[in-house]
């Protein structure tokens, strides 16, 4: 009787379990109906427009004086007087500095004494030699004498001409106690005072004179930003200022816009073999003396105006394994292509796009990550700021 109670037991859990499995299975397959498909991902969209795009460059560099001038003694003495205020603007020629000229004057005396001493002894042998000429032929004196006589004439006469330069000497010298400034521009601080004593050719320079109307901005960029504005000045997109120059605008360093045009100049020839960039150099005019130098400013150099810009902005550029600029779009079918397109340059916080992209095209600008291409997602349009058409735009982007 036990052991028939016990397969009792046995057959009633095995219903149990049989029951609950059906039960689970059951709840299983309602699940399953219920959960239905995943939802779509959510991405912003832009949709594109043209819109006329002013082209410009902004090339940052610092100003450099026009000319400058390191004033040095050119013969020793003691400063007697100082003859400009430190700071003041100065004309080339203007005596900065009197050294004493007193042993000056007095060597350009001595000089002037020996050029007498030198053309009395000159008429003495001039008469000489006169005088042997025609004893000679009457064979009154030797011939050795007249010879004798003539070279004496002939040391008169060298000597005549070292005096003469030796008073030309003295005569530089003594100008050159009244020190000068070879420019027009402005003094810095002087190095000396009245009673200090200089040398000739010393290596501490008296006082800098700077000449700083015109004043030069000089700019660092790379070579290819060179040739790219080579060509469309070439080609008449921007506007010549001379030969081989560039008209171009400052901002200064509150982003005020100075008010005269400068030139940009295609001199230098050299490309920095580290940096691969070339240093071109701008002047403007500087009569109100606004800029000095060592400030930094930016040039502006307008390229023209593209009539059918896109701008994008730039969350919705990225860049393939290969380097290549890409774009995530929303097609008229709900699916997620992915584009190659060319960047010419950012403006502001968007991209100027030179191809790859035209107006109407939805661009995913947020949910970028879960957008795969080939896949449906929900799109929103939104609006972002983006730069207007004539602002001020950067060199190109590399691609």
């Amino acid at each position: 009787m036990p052991s028939v109670s016990l397969s009792k037991s046995f057959q009633r859990a095995v219903s149990c379990l049989i029951l609950t499995s059906s039960l689970v299975l059951t709840g299983c397959k309602e699940e399953k109906k219920q959960a239905g498909p995943p939802p779509k991902p959510e991405v912003d969209v832009v949709v594109l427009q043209t819109q006329p795009v002013t082209l410009k460059t902004d090339l940052p560099g610092r100003t450099a004086p026009y000319r400058t001038a390191e004033i040095r003694p050119q013969v020793g003495g003691v400063i007697l007087k100082r003859l400009f205020t430190e700071g003041d603007t100065v004309k080339a020629g203007q005596v900065l500095y009197q050294i004493d000229p007193a042993p000056y004057e007095a060597a350009l005396a001595s000089a002037r004494a020996q050029l007498l001493k030198g053309q009395a002894a000159l008429q003495t042998s001039q008469a000489t030699v006169g005088r042997y000429r025609p004893l000679v032929t009457a064979n009154a004196i030797s011939k050795q004498d007249l010879d004798n006589a003539v070279g004496t004439l002939g040391g008169n006469q060298a000597d005549i001409a070292a005096a003469q330069a030796g008073i030309k000497s003295a005569q530089i010298n003594l100008n050159y106690t009244k020190v000068t400034s070879p420019i027009t521009g402005k003094t810095g601080r002087s190095a000396v005072t009245e009673g200090a004593l200089v040398t000739a050719n010393q290596t501490t320079t008296l006082v800098t004179v700077t000449q700083l109307d015109p004043i030069y901005v000089d700019v660092a960029q790379p070579s290819t930003t060179i040739l790219r504005l080579r060509r469309e000045l070439a080609s008449g997109q921007i506007k010549s200022a001379g030969a081989d120059q560039i008209e171009v605008h400052l901002l200064l360093e509150d982003n005020s816009r100075y008010e005269q045009p400068g030139k940009l100049q295609f001199s230098e020839v050299t490309v920095d073999q580290g940096t691969g960039a070339i240093t071109l150099r701008a002047i403007f005019p500087n009569t109100a003396g606004l800029l000095l130098p060592g400030m930094f400013v930016q040039e502006e150099i307008e390229e023209g105006v593209r009539q059918d810009g896109i701008l994008v902005p730039q969350q919705g550029i990225t860049h393939n394994s290969k380097g290549e600029a890409t774009a995530l779009l929303v097609g008229k079918d709900g699916k997620v292509e992915s584009r190659v397109v060319t960047t010419d340059r950012a403006i502001g916080d968007a991209w100027l796009i030179g191809k790859g992209l035209n107006a109407g095209d939805r661009i995913i600008v947020k949910g970028v990550q879960s957008a795969k291409p080939g896949a449906e997602v929900t799109a929103h349009e939104v609006k972002l700021d983006v730069p207007s058409g004539d602002a001020a735009a950067n060199p190109p982007a590399k691609q």
